[in-house]
């Protein structure tokens, strides 16, 4: 994917990644500016029947396609512990769907169903605001005053964000709108979730400072080594009036979810460091059945991942 053309584009784009570096103390070469620990899984998507009503993407039309999964901390910084209540979640879960070769598609999402703003000026507002407060200085400080002005972000932050016993056992969403077609002329609008088959289960204050700093990596190395780790992945449909453009909205509980598929995770990818540091995912589907909707984070998030990408190939190797 080339990088955008627009200048206006690419210098937002350019800041947010700056903006991350600066909330980062700083480049960690080699590594995300934001969920740098992460940890590569390889497995298997099965579409569902159901899928193929409102979908002729490619991956649905097959029996199964390979996957690699990113699962990830939410901070640029790599050394975070698992268990830090602020800067460790939402956590990131990335699949790209393996169509051929040098041919794929991808879904990222987090652990969180909402986004705290609906442009990237607005979230490099937000990043801004962040680097500019001083916790020890007056009160309101840069980012109260930010969130005081702006409802969308102060209720992102707001929302619980328990630190999970597993990836295994969390549930994550990519937060923007797609358009679904199947046939000539027949679309839908909808939002994926991605739904841990064993379910949900999080731990409380107690249980997740007794946890050490690497639990939830060692613990995902340790389970799909004994057992297969699966998701579904269902898609919430759009009803008419409901807005597809804007990520700080959610649309009501009692919209169709109908579902994608399962995928099913083998085993840890050989030379997962090394791996993490080379694969850029996009969150634009490229692929017929399957586009972006009108989010305007769309482009700005898939040139930030790239802009990202290349300066992490450049780095020396992990």
């Amino acid at each position: 994917m080339p990088l955008t053309t627009d200048e206006k584009l690419l210098a937002i784009s350019h800041d947010v990644v700056e903006g991350f570096d600066k909330a980062n103390r700083g480049v960690h070469p080699g590594f995300r500016p934001a969920h740098a620990k992460g940890i590569l899984l390889t497995g298997i998507f099965t579409p569902s029947d159901e899928a193929a009503s409102f979908t002729n993407a490619p991956h649905i039309q097959r029996g199964s396609t390979p996957i690699t999964v990113r699962f990830s901390d939410f901070a640029g910084i790599p050394t975070i512990a698992d268990n830090d209540p602020q800067n460790a979640s939402p956590r990131g879960c990335a699949i790209r769907f393996h169509l051929g070769e040098h041919s794929h598609t991808d879904i990222v999402a987090h652990s969180v169903d909402t986004f705290p703003t609906r442009t990237a000026e607005g979230f490099l507002d937000f990043l801004n605001a962040l680097i500019a407060t001083d916790p020890a200085g007056p009160h309101p400080n840069a980012i109260e005053q930010y969130l005081g002005a702006h409802p969308a972000a102060l209720a992102f932050v707001q929302i619980p964000k328990p630190i999970p016993t597993s990836f295994a056992k969390e549930s994550f969403f990519a937060v923007s709108a797609f358009k679904f077609t199947k046939g000539a002329g027949v679309s839908r609008y909808g939002r994926y979730r991605i739904l841990p088959v064993a379910g949900n289960e999080y731990l409380g204050e107690a249980g997740a400072s007794a946890k050490t700093p690497n639990f939830l990596f060692d613990e995902i190395k340790q389970r799909i080594a004994k057992e297969l780790v699966k998701f579904r992945i269902v898609v919430q449909l759009a009803e008419e009036g409901d807005p597809v453009d804007d990520a700080t909205v959610r649309w009501p509980e009692d919209r169709p979810q109908l579902t994608f598929g399962e995928i099913s995770l083998t085993a840890v990818v050989p030379n997962s460091d090394s791996e993490q540091q080379q694969i850029i995912f996009d969150p634009i589907p490229r692929v017929d059945g399957i586009e972006a909707s009108a989010d305007p984070l769309f482009e700005p998030r898939a040139n930030v991942y790239l802009i990202a990408g290349r300066r992490r190939r450049s780095a020396g190797k992990r």
